[in-house]
């Protein structure tokens, strides 16, 4: 609202050409401010386009603003006319003349119709920003030319705010939405070449997905562009804000998801039938050392008494059968099911031979147990002989004892590990034994114990 009462004491003559020189500067800034809102882009695609929503509310509040703009800047303009008329009546302005431009220049001397603030009145940018005479029964409504300028500039400020806004979504969005629908067409096309469709692979389901949004997403920011716009907090800027794209960046990344699932069966396409190749080699070679796992066990009851043998289990009949499917997609071309199915079985068939192996290990542990005791016997027996103890009647007895036993069959490791440590211990007695003078060999003293 304008500001009441007396203008304040009469301007001298300086501070009245002062204060038109500035009147014409704003005046000049405001024309040019509204001619460029006039020829904006964005607010040429806003008159033209079939408006929705949040965006179709705002723009009907912001033509209503730039009404209201361009009637307040007539009746300022046509005040600053006027003003500048009197000042020209003579070179040296009157008193008469000087207290008539106070009251212009510093008083509510601008008359706005109340028919025009009165037609916006049903607009709530425009009532939130504009004064109007809508309900008041008034004919017209003054405002001083400072008043007037603040009232220009909050309309300006707010309308270029949402033509900003929507052009910097049209700008940023469609183009955007339009190189990836292009980038989707053509992988759906290299989907199909590879027989992923939507009902037949999870991937041909999300690229459907992904086309239903795109096209909806698009007609969405075509139509309300402002429910696209993420304002910046705090910022007082004109078009302070950026574009929300976070549907489309969804949607882009869903996109190169699907595009590397693509990948990933081209190359099965490329190089199936070598890794089919590969797992029958890794299942065979399962099938292999589970064999010998069976007939290990088989040797290991013969040969090892007294010892717990874990039972192998047979051949992996799942993944044979589950072998024979793959090869029968590759036959038929069926990649897409193709692709899944040989990276589960890469890594099932790595684990089953690793498994055989474990199998093979633990059957054979007491056969391994067995030939480390026979070399720990004979690296004994072979150290005994280096130092000239090899004829030493005990130690014989000791170590055919213990040979018996590890050759024999079935064995008692038990039993045989227990010879072995006996004929160790009496063997290193008989090295660490002092020698008797004059005598080659460490003195006897098994008769002393």
């Amino acid at each position: 609202m304008g500001v009441t009462g007396p203008p304040g004491p009469v301007m001298d003559r300086d501070e009245v050409d002062r204060a038109l020189a500035r009147l014409g500067a704003e005046h000049e800034a405001i024309e040019t401010s509204l001619l460029a809102l006039q020829d904006h882009a964005g607010r040429r695609l806003l008159e033209g386009a079939e408006l929705t929503g949040v965006t179709k509310e705002r723009w009907a509040s912001a033509e209503a603003s730039i009404t209201l703009l361009w009637a307040y800047f007539d009746a300022y303009a046509d005040a600053l006319r006027g003003a500048r008329e009197i000042r020209s009546r003579r070179r040296w302005s009157s008193r008469e003349d000087l207290v008539e431009l106070t009251e212009l220049l510093r008083g509510e001397s601008v008359t706005v119709a109340g028919s025009v603030t009165g037609s916006i009145a049903g607009s709530a940018a425009a009532t939130a920003h504009a004064p109007t005479l809508h309900g008041t029964g008034k004919l017209s409504h003054s405002f001083s030319l400072s008043t007037l300028v603040d009232r220009m500039n909050e309309l300006y400020a707010s309308s270029l705010d949402m033509v900003v806004a929507a052009d910097a979504v049209w700008s940023a969005l469609p183009a955007r939405i339009d190189l990836l629908a292009a980038e989707l067409q053509r992988t759906r096309r290299l989907a199909h070449s590879v027989g992923v469709r939507p009902g037949e692979h999870p991937a041909g389901d999300d690229l459907e997905r992904i086309t239903h949004t795109l096209t909806a997403l698009r007609e969405q920011v075509v139509s309300d562009p402002l429910a696209y716009w993420s304002p910046t907090q705090g910022s007082s800027a004109p078009g302070g804000g950026r574009p929300d794209t976070t549907v489309y960046d969804r949607e882009a990344r869903a996109l190169e998801d699907v595009r590397r699932e693509i990948d990933a069966v081209l190359t099965v396409r490329q190089d199936a039938e070598q890794r089919l190749v590969k797992l029958r080699d890794i299942l065979s070679r399962a099938d292999r050392t589970l064999a010998e796992a069976r007939t290990a066990r088989g040797e290991v009851l013969a040969k090892i008494a007294a010892t717990e043998v874990p039972v192998v289990s047979g051949p992996p009949t799942v993944l044979q059968e589950q072998l024979a499917t793959a090869a029968e997609y590759r036959r038929h071309a069926q990649w897409h099911r193709l692709s899944p199915l040989l990276e589960s079985l890469e890594e099932k068939a790595e684990d089953e031979l690793l498994r055989a192996r474990e199998s093979l290990t633990e059957v054979t542990q007491p056969l391994a147990v067995r030939a480390e005791l026979r070399g720990r016997l004979d690296a004994y027996k072979a150290k005994v002989a280096r130092h000239g103890l090899a004829e030493d009647p005990f130690l014989i007895e000791r170590y055919d004892a213990a040979r018996r036993m590890l050759w024999s069959a079935p064995c008692d490791l038990r039993v045989a590990e227990q010879a072995v440590l006996r004929y160790q211990q009496a063997a290193a007695e008989l090295l660490t034994a002092p020698r008797v003078p004059d005598q080659g060999g460490p003195q006897d003293r098994r008769g002393e114990q």
